[in-house]
Formats: C-alpha cells, sequence, structure tokens
C-alpha cells in the first residue's frame, strides 16, 4: 500500500465540477492499493502517515506529526499508485487490487486516521475527480508498507 503524502495550505476534490470535499491545512493523500495489500498493512500506513514529522517545529524544522499539528487529511484513492512501472513505456496495473479490494482498505486507512483524531475528508472513490492543492513547501513523500525493498 502506498501513499503518496503532500504538505497543503489547503486542498480539495471536484467531481463532475462540483466540489465534495475540501480540507485547510494538513496533508492530501494520494492512497494507492495493491493486490497483495491486507488491513493490517492500512492500519499502519495509516498511523505511519500520522506521526509522520513534516510539519515545521518553532525552529523551523520538520519535527512535527500531523496529529501534533492538528492537521486535516484529505484522502483520494489513485490506483496508479500500485501500477508496475519497472519495464516498458506504458504502465502494468496487473498489480493494482480491483475496487471490491481496495475501496474496504481505502475506507480502513481512512477510519483509522479518524479513529487517531484526525479530521478527513475523501475524494469520490472510483470516480474521475480533478484534485486542487497549494503545497506548502513543497513537501512530498511517498510511504509504503510493506517498505520497498531496494
Amino acid at each position: 500500500m502506498k501513499a503518496l503524502i503532500q504538505r497543503v495550505r489547503q486542498a480539495s476534490v471536484s467531481v463532475a465540477d462540483v466540489k465534495v470535499s475540501a480540507i485547510e491545512q494538513g496533508l492530501l493523500i494520494l492512497l494507492g492499493v495493491a493486490t497483495s495489500d491486507t488491513l493490517a498493512d492500512a492500519h499502519k500506513l495509516a498511523n505511519k502517515v500520522a506521526h509522520y514529522r513534516i510539519f515545521a517545529d518553532a525552529d523551523d524544522k520538520m519535527n512535527v506529526s500531523l496529529i501534533d499539528a492538528r492537521g486535516q487529511a484529505l484522502v483520494v484513492s489513485q490506483f496508479t499508485l500500485a501500477a508496475d512501472t519497472d519495464s516498458g513505456r506504458r504502465p502494468s496495473f496487473s498489480t493494482a487490487a480491483a475496487p471490491a479490494q481496495a475501496e474496504p482498505l481505502y475506507e480502513a486507512f481512512v477510519a483509522e486516521l479518524t479513529k487517531l483524531g484526525i479530521f478527513c475528508q475523501t475524494g469520490q472513490f472510483g470516480a474521475d475527480m480533478q484534485v486542487s492543492l497549494v503545497n506548502d513547501g513543497p513537501v512530498t513523500f511517498l510511504l509504503q508498507v510493506p517498505a520497498a525493498k531496494t
């Protein structure tokens, strides 16, 4: 499971030109679910995202987590993050989970963030979405569970 996290000043999602969700300061989280991902992975990744220290402290060092910053989260499903891009010039989506598997894991990820006290908004699972953001920094990280092997 992969989460591309972007520190934002604000972010929103629209579907068919209608804004369906928006947040202020916090994280835009693009979430990709692979066929091998489990409920345990969703919980572990949500906890990692919530506690990942990428917000500035009083000394302007990245030392504060989303929880400690009292930031918000906008979680958007993005199956393309689970693509196999290792060969050729076209991504293969054979490693991406089908919607029936991915949606419950996406919802579990959001539920875990909410359980940790984070105000969460979501995109619309499976929809063609337009995502707008003001990236703060820019600060962007790719987190994954289990960790990538190098």
